[in-house]
C-alpha cells in the first residue's frame, strides 16, 4: 500500500501544496516547526478520521483561511483509492472517497491503512491504560469494521448509563430503568473482549520477535490484556457486579467495571516494563510494538501499510535507527528529521522543508 500524491490546501501551515511520493523511502527534513509533522498528520488523518495532534478540526485549518481540503490518492493491490477531506472553522468536516460522499466514519476506515509512530506514543507504554486501549482501538478499527461498530455503540450505552447515574440524586428512581443499559452494556462488553483479547495473542507474537531483532535477543517480550471479567461467561459475570455494585456506581457517578476499564500488562523477561523497565526499554517496547502493528495489519489486510515515522530518530541510538531503516525495506515509509546524510545506497526521495514554501 502507498500514498502515491498528497494535496494540501490551508491545512496548517500549508496554503497549497502538492507532494509526490517515492512507493519506498521518502525524507521530510528541516529545521523544528517547518511543517514536517503537518505532513504526516493529514496522511493519518485521512486514513482513519481524526487528528493524532487535535481533536479540534478547525485547528487545522490555516489560520488566514476558513475552509481546508486535503486529498489523497493511494495506491493499493488491487485497486487505486483517492480520499478527500472538506472542513472548515464554521463547518463540519465532510469526505469523499473516489468522488462519493461518504456518511459514517466506518466506510472510510480500511480505505487506506497506515502505522504512526512518533516520540509522543511512548506514552503507550510508560503512561495510563487509556494510552493501550487507543492503541487497540486504532489498529482494530483500521482492519475490523465489526469491532469498530461495536466499540461506537458500547460509548454511547455507557455515555447513556453514566448520564443515568447522575441524573437524580435517589438511587430508588433509576432502578428500574439501568437494568435496560446494564443488560446492553454487558453483552456489548463481552464481544469487545473477545476481539481484543485475540488480537494481543495474535499481536503479541509479532512483538517478541520485533522486540527480540531490537534489543539483540537480550530481552524476551511477553503481553497479557487484563480484563474486569476473565474466562467463560464474561457477559453473566459483568451483569451480576453491575447489580451488587450500582449504589457504589451510583455514588461514583460512573460505571467501574467494563472494556473501558481493561488494561494490557508488558513484561520484559518477567519485568513489568510500565513500572520497572528503563527509559530505554520503555521506547525500544514502544517501537516493537508498532512494528508488530505493520505485520499485523499486513497479515489481516494482504499488504503492508504505509509507515509514518515522526522525528522518531532523535530518540533512538545509532544501532536502533540502523535496525528500524532495515523494516523499511517492507513498505513505503515517510520519515520526518532535522537532519540527514544521505548515503551511497539510499533508495528514495528528499523532501527540504521549509516553513510557507
Amino acid at each position: 500500500m502507498q500514498i502515491k500524491k498528497l494535496t494540501l490546501k490551508d491545512y496548517r501551515s500549508y496554503q497549497n501544496k502538492t507532494f509526490e511520493f517515492s512507493n519506498k523511502v521518502n525524507i521530510l527534513v528541516g529545521k523544528n516547526a517547518q511543517g514536517k509533522t503537518n505532513v504526516v498528520e493529514a496522511i493519518f488523518f485521512m486514513i482513519i478520521g481524526k487528528s493524532f495532534k487535535t481533536s479540534k478540526e478547525k485547528e487545522v485549518v490555516s489560520w488566514q483561511a476558513e475552509n481546508g481540503y486535503i486529498k489523497g490518492e493511494f495506491s493499493k493491490k488491487y485497486r487505486d483509492v483517492e480520499i478527500e477531506m472538506f472542513f472548515g472553522k464554521d463547518r463540519k468536516k465532510t469526505i469523499k472517497i473516489d468522488g462519493i460522499s461518504i456518511h459514517k466514519m466506518g466506510e472510510l476506515l480500511g480505505s487506506a491503512n497506515a502505522v504512526f509512530f512518533s516520540p509522543e506514543e511512548l506514552k503507550l507504554v510508560k503512561e495510563s491504560p487509556e494510552e493501550r486501549r487507543r492503541f487497540i482501538n486504532v489498529v482494530l478499527s483500521q482492519t475490523n469494521k465489526k469491532y469498530f461498530y461495536l466499540l461506537g455503540r458500547y460509548e454511547k450505552v455507557l455515555a447513556s448509563r453514566n448520564k443515568l447515574l447522575k441524573s437524580t440524586q435517589d438511587l430508588q428512581e433509576i432502578k428500574d430503568t439501568i437494568d435496560i443499559w446494564d443488560r446492553a452494556l454487558a453483552e456489548l462488553s463481552a464481544k469487545i473482549y473477545v476481539e481484543r483479547e485475540n488480537f494481543i495473542k495474535e499481536l503479541t507474537p509479532f512483538a517478541k520477535k520485533a522486540h527480540e531483532y531490537l534489543s539483540n535477543g537480550e530481552e524476551k517480550l511477553e503481553m497479557q490484556y487484563k480484563s474486569s471479567f476473565e474466562g467463560e461467561d464474561y457477559e453473566g459475570k459483568m451483569l451480576k457486579y453491575l447489580s451488587k455494585n450500582l449504589q457504589k456506581d451510583f455514588k461514583l457517578g460512573y460505571t467501574s467495571v467494563g472494556v473501558h476499564r481493561d488494561e494490557i500488562d508488558i513484561y520484559l523477561n518477567g519485568v513489568e516494563v510500565k513500572n520497572f523497565g528503563s527509559q530505554g526499554q520503555q521506547r525500544t517496547t514502544a517501537l516493537s510494538l508498532k512494528l508488530a502493528e505493520l505485520e499485523f495489519i499486513k497479515n489481516r489486510v494482504g499488504e503492508y501499510p504505509i509507515l509514518l515515522l515522526d522525528d522518531v530518530f532523535s530518540e533512538l541510538d545509532a544501532n536502533r535507527r540502523k535496525k528500524l531503516l532495515n523494516f523499511t525495506s517492507k513498505t513505503q515509509t515517510i520519515i520526518t528529521c532535522t537532519e540527514f546524510e544521505k548515503t551511497k545506497d539510499f533508495d528514495g526521495k528528499i523532501f527540504e522543508i521549509v516553513k510557507n514554501q
